[in-house]
């Protein structure tokens, strides 16, 4: 009887206690992870099982029973209840899809419209992010090789969270152990650094701790972080782990956790985060409306992007988002972060699912409360202001970086930084959103702009008297009229008196109508030699 059924049953359990050491599932209904501990503890049982009475008789109130009559009853209620599991399993995930449920989907992010010059002021150069990502591992990675003491026992781990620290952009990541053999030496005194980048002046620091990070995704043991919270939170379903630093400088893991809104299985949300002191491993639990101010990343960008498109594409339900697609718009193939009133804010453009490369607006959400706005501002998408400033400059061959969407003169702009091969910030463009042909490039970001405000006809800024402007005026009889795609946007060739007049389409709706004959007028530039249309009246 105890090798039968009872030693069979303490080995799968032991499997599977084994299995939630390693792979730390949720204990949680919703959790697959944990369904695929049970199935598991229960396929060890029965293979154990079936393997050590197999060819033996079995006695019951003394009637012996055929094995192999036992077997193929086993096997009838095995597939009796594999079917019932997979028609739950089904019914689950379909009544908690959007197919059944657009509206609720669609209301998860609570989008208000809001007016661009209001809510994002002109921000000083200081303040301005010209370090994307990979700019900053590489600058962190040279950091790193500056001490060679550090460099062969750690390196700099993927992280490079962007927070704000003292209202200023900083990208900061921690030192990792190199290897398993550099743990067992340097584990007493845990990771002694993390990295910190300054994204306006690429200052890159070492910031020493007092004491050693001991809780990190490179520990081992009971000090390795997952580990570390699932045997304090057991049911917790977690997303996203990031690293963040307080106002003093202090470093903490932010492990957010989600629940499901929508069924059973349906509309994951963040529901709150588990605070981890990384020197300490102390824990706090917070609510999603009680999360510390100072911390920046509650919010994942792959769960916002999920339900802005989720917002802008299921308004008129499930059906017209596949078919029809009446007033359905998307984000754009892209996204960038801001730095707004000390939080961190995601944005991305907002194009209708028929664009031809245009954006017709944007949306800002905070990536700790997740506050949602939208602004209304037709113009060229992410993609068309990158390949415009590269074009500025491209006997160069500079690399344009995904745009920041910033306030100059109160005009939505593009700042963009341009890399040269080495991944070296090399120079500095300002793009116009309504027209991506307006752009300003220098060697510094003071230049840059200076250009591209002389282009709009603004005053530099800290002027109070306006500078002269090179926008000039046009109006006469379309003799002419063609169009062209170039990167996506049509652009229209008008002849009128004699000169050629190029006009993007976002600089008027009015264009597609546009006909010979017709009298037009507006203000344009002279770029390159070239009459580039800025406005139509």
């Amino acid at each position: 009887m105890f090798k039968k059924y009872i030693l069979p049953g303490i080995i799968a359990l032991v499997v599977g206690l084994l299995y939630f050491y390693i792979a730390l599932p949720a204990i949680n209904v919703r959790d697959g992870s944990f369904w695929f501990m049970l199935f598991l503890i229960a396929v060890v049982y029965a293979v154990l099982c079936f393997k050590w009475t197999r060819n033996a008789p079995i006695q019951i109130v003394d009637k012996k029973i055929d094995v192999k009559s036992l077997g193929k009853k086993l096997k009838i209620g095995i597939i009796v209840a594999g079917s019932a599991f997979l028609i739950i399993s089904v019914a689950i995930v379909v009544s908690s899809s959007k197919l059944f449920n657009a509206f609720d989907y669609q209301k998860m992010l609570t989008v208000t419209e809001a007016e661009f010059s209001k809510d994002i002021a002109e921000i000083p150069f200081s303040k301005i992010p010209v370090v994307d990502r990979s700019t900053a591992e590489r600058l962190g990675s040279t950091k790193l090789g500056e001490v060679v003491e550090l460099v062969s026992q750690f390196n700099v781990s993927d992280y490079y969270t962007q927070i704000n620290y003292k209202e200023a952009p900083y990208r900061v990541s921690p030192l990792q152990y190199n290897g398993i053999l550099k743990w067992l030496t340097n584990q007493s005194k845990g990771i002694p650094y993390y990295v910190m980048i300054d994204m306006a002046t690429q200052n890159t620091e070492l910031v020493k701790l007092e004491e050693g990070i001991k809780y990190s995704p490179s520990e081992f043991f009971f000090r390795y972080l997952d580990r570390h919270v699932r045997f304090a939170y057991p049911t917790k379903i977690f997303a996203e782990t990031s690293f963040e630093i307080n106002d003093e400088g202090h470093p903490y893991w932010v492990l957010s956790y989600y629940k499901y809104t929508i069924g059973f299985i349906g509309g994951k949300d963040i529901d709150g985060i588990i605070l981890v002191d990384a020197v300490t491993g102390e824990m706090t639990d917070y609510k999603i409306s009680k999360v510390p101010t100072w911390i920046d990343r509650v919010y994942s960008a792959d769960l916002v992007l999920e339900q802005a498109n989720n917002w802008g594409s299921l308004k008129n339900g499930y059906w017209n988002s596949i078919f029809a697609q009446k007033n359905v718009v998307q984000t754009s193939e892209g996204y960038n972060y801001l730095a707004l009133n000390d939080d961190v804010w995601l944005f991305t453009g907002i194009t209708s699912v028929a664009s031809d490369n245009s954006n017709i607006g944007f949306i800002l959400v905070n990536m700790r409360t997740k506050e949602s706005k939208t602004y209304s501002i037709n113009g060229a998408s992410e993609y068309s202001a990158m390949d415009s400033a590269e074009g500025m400059i491209q006997e160069k061959g500079y690399e344009a970086t995904f745009p920041i969407l910033v306030n100059v003169a109160d005009k939505p702009s593009y700042f963009i930084s341009l890399k040269d091969n080495a991944g070296l910030v090399k120079a500095y463009s300002f793009v116009s959103v309504s027209n991506y042909q307006i752009v300003g490039v220098a060697d510094t970001i003071e230049g840059a702009e200076k250009e591209y405000r002389r282009l709009l006809g603004a005053p530099a800024e800290g002027e109070n008297n306006k500078v002269e402007s090179d926008i000039k005026e046009f109006n006469g009889v379309v003799d002419k009229i063609s169009s062209a795609v170039v990167n996506g946007n049509s652009i229209y060739y008008m002849e009128i008196g004699g000169s050629i007049y190029i006009a993007d389409i976002n600089t008027s709706i009015k264009l597609p109508f546009v006909q010979v004959g017709d009298t037009i007028s507006g203000d344009y530039i002279v770029e390159d030699g070239k009459n580039v249309v800025v406005l139509v009246k």
